[in-house]
C-alpha cells in the first residue's frame, strides 16, 4: 500500500481475565508467542498496592498496612481499591458532617451566621483515616474473583504451557557443524555445484 513503511521493534501486549474465550489462532507461534500469567498479589504484593494507593492520603501511624494485607488473602488490586476509596469517602462524609454540626452549634449559641466566614482556615475536624474507617470499609469489601475462576486460570495457563511442547531432549549430534554428518553435506553440496558447472 501506497504510504505504509515497515516498522522495527514493534511489540503487541494483550491482557485478558477470559482466556479460554482467545482464539486458538492468536496463540500459535509467531503471533502472541509469550503468554504471562499474572497471578493474584500475595502478602507483600497487596501490602505494596495499599501503600501506593495511600501514597498522597493522610493516614493515622496506628494503621499497620501488612495486617490489612494479611486479611485480604485473594484480593486483587481492584478490590484493594474498593477498600482504601471507601475508607477515604467514609472518613469525608464525617469530616463534612462534623463540620455541619459544628456551625449549627455556633449559630444556635452566638445566633450570627457571619461567623462561618471566619472558619475558613480552621482545621480539618477527620484530618488523617483511622481505624474505625478502615473497620467500616473493610464490612464492606469482597472478593472479586473466586477461588474457582483462579484455579481455571491456573489450569489454562498449564495448558498453555504444555501446549507449547519443545524437545527438551533436542541435542546435536557429536562432532558438532564439523562431524561426519555435516561434512557428508557439504560433500553432497560440492557434488551439486559440479553438476551445474
Amino acid at each position: 500500500m501506497d504510504g505504509m513503511t515497515s516498522k522495527k521493534n514493534v511489540f503487541v501486549i494483550g491482557a485478558t481475565n477470559r482466556p479460554e474465550q482467545l482464539d486458538n489462532a492468536l496463540c500459535r507461534p509467531g503471533r502472541l508467542d509469550t503468554l504471562v500469567y499474572v497471578p493474584l498479589p500475595d502478602q507483600v504484593g497487596r501490602e505494596s498496592i495499599l501503600k501506593a494507593q495511600l501514597r498522597k492520603t493522610p493516614v493515622s501511624p496506628e494503621i499497620d498496612l501488612s495486617f490489612i494485607a494479611s486479611k485480604t488473602h485473594g484480593f486483587s488490586g481492584a478490590d484493594l481499591g474498593f477498600i482504601t476509596q471507601r475508607a477515604v469517602k467514609i472518613a469525608i462524609k464525617e469530616s463534612i458532617g462534623l463540620s455541619i454540626e459544628k456551625e449549627k452549634q455556633r449559630a444556635a449559641t452566638e445566633g450570627d451566621d457571619t461567623k462561618m466566614e471566619e472558619d475558613v482556615d480552621e482545621e480539618d475536624p477527620v484530618p488523617e483515616l483511622t481505624k474505625r474507617h478502615f473497620e467500616e470499609a473493610m464490612s464492606m469489601a469482597r472478593r472479586s474473583v473466586t477461588d474457582t475462576e483462579i484455579r481455571r486460570y491456573e489450569a489454562f495457563a498449564q495448558s498453555m504451557k504444555n501446549s507449547a511442547g519443545g524437545s527438551a531432549f533436542f541435542r546435536f549430534p557429536e562432532g558438532g557443524a564439523d562431524g561426519a554428518s555435516g561434512g557428508q553435506q557439504q560433500q553432497n553440496g560440492a557434488g551439486e555445484e559440479d553438476l551445474y558447472d
